[in-house]
C-alpha cells in the first residue's frame, strides 16, 4: 500500500518540479493521518529520488489542552526524523480573545504563518503540506458555494514575502487510499484537540460530495480533471485520460 502512495507522490513531484538538489524541506505535521503519511513518504523518497534533499518535521502546537504531545513524540521517534515543535497561543487568540464563531479560516492562517516563520528560522527553503486530491476538490467547491469564485490551491506556490516555496506532494492521492495506507501501516493519528473538528464547512462539503458520488462515482475525478484542464491557480495542463490512473 505504501508503494502506491510513494508512486503517486513521486509523479506529483516530477510533474510539478517540487524538489531540487539541496532543498531543505519543512514538513508540516499536525499529527493527523495525512501529515504522518506525508512525512513517512518523503522519508522513503529520500532514498531513491535523484535529488538530494533534507527534511525536518515541524508541528505547530496550537495550545489546545487535549493535544497529545507524547503520542506525537512517539511517532517522530518511529519515523526517525529531525523534528521541531513550535509552541503557540493560537487557540487562545481564536477561541478566547477573538471568540470566533467560524474559527477555521483564522486558525489556519495563523498556523500557516507560524509554520512558515519556523521553517525560515530553521533554514528551510521549502515547506510541504499534506493536502491531497480530495482537499483540492473540496476547496474548489467551497470557493464557489461560499465565496462565489473559482479557486483552489496550487501544487506549488512561491511565497514572495516569506521567500519560501510551498509544495503539496500528495496532490494525486485520494483520501480513501490514505485511509487504507494508514490502516496498513498501523499509524495512530494524533488529535489537535480542536473543539471545531468535524463541524466545519469543509465537512459539509465532504458530505455533499459523498452524497452526489452515490449517483456518479466519477464525480471527484471529473472535478479534479476540471481543475487541471482549467489551469486555475497555476495548475499545469494535463492530457485527457491521464487522471484515470489515479482514481
Amino acid at each position: 500500500m505504501l508503494q502506491k502512495i510513494l508512486s503517486r507522490m513521486r509523479k506529483a513531484i516530477e510533474d510539478y518540479h517540487m524538489i531540487s538538489d539541496g532543498d531543505k524541506i519543512a514538513v508540516g505535521v499536525s499529527g493527523g493521518k495525512d501529515s504522518q503519511l506525508l512525512l513517512l513518504g518523503l522519508k522513503q523518497l529520500q532514498r531513491f529520488l535523484p535529488q538530494k534533499f533534507e527534511i525536518v518535521a515541524i508541528t505547530i502546537d496550537l495550545g489546545f489542552e487535549n493535544f497529545n504531545r507524547d503520542s506525537l513524540l512517539r511517532f517522530y521517534n518511529y519515523a526517525g526524523v529531525n523534528y521541531h515543535i513550535e509552541k503557540t497561543y493560537i487557540s487562545q487568540v481564536v477561541f478566547e480573545a477573538r471568540n470566533e464563531q467560524s474559527p477555521c479560516s483564522l486558525c489556519a492562517n495563523m498556523k500557516r504563518g507560524a509554520l512558515y516563520s519556523t521553517a525560515v528560522k530553521l533554514g528551510c527553503n521549502k515547506a510541504a503540506f499534506a493536502h491531497h486530491m480530495d482537499d483540492a476538490v473540496e476547496t474548489f467547491l467551497m470557493s464557489q458555494i461560499y465565496e462565489g469564485r473559482i479557486h483552489t490551491f496550487s501544487p506549488v506556490t512561491y511565497l514572495n514575502r516569506r521567500n519560501i516555496t510551498l509544495i503539496r506532494p500528495m496532490i494525486y492521492i485520494e483520501e480513501k487510499l490514505i485511509h487504507e495506507a494508514v490502516k496498513s501501516l498501523k499509524l495512530n493519528p494524533v488529535s489537535s484537540g480542536c473543539p471545531a473538528d468535524g463541524v466545519t464547512k469543509r465537512q459539509n462539503i465532504k458530505e455533499l460530495i459523498k452524497e452526489l458520488s452515490k449517483e456518479n462515482r466519477h464525480l471527484k475525478a471529473n472535478l479534479f480533471g476540471a481543475i487541471q484542464r482549467a489551469g486555475i491557480c497555476d495548475w499545469k495542463q494535463k492530457s485527457k485520460g491521464r487522471l484515470n490512473k489515479y482514481t
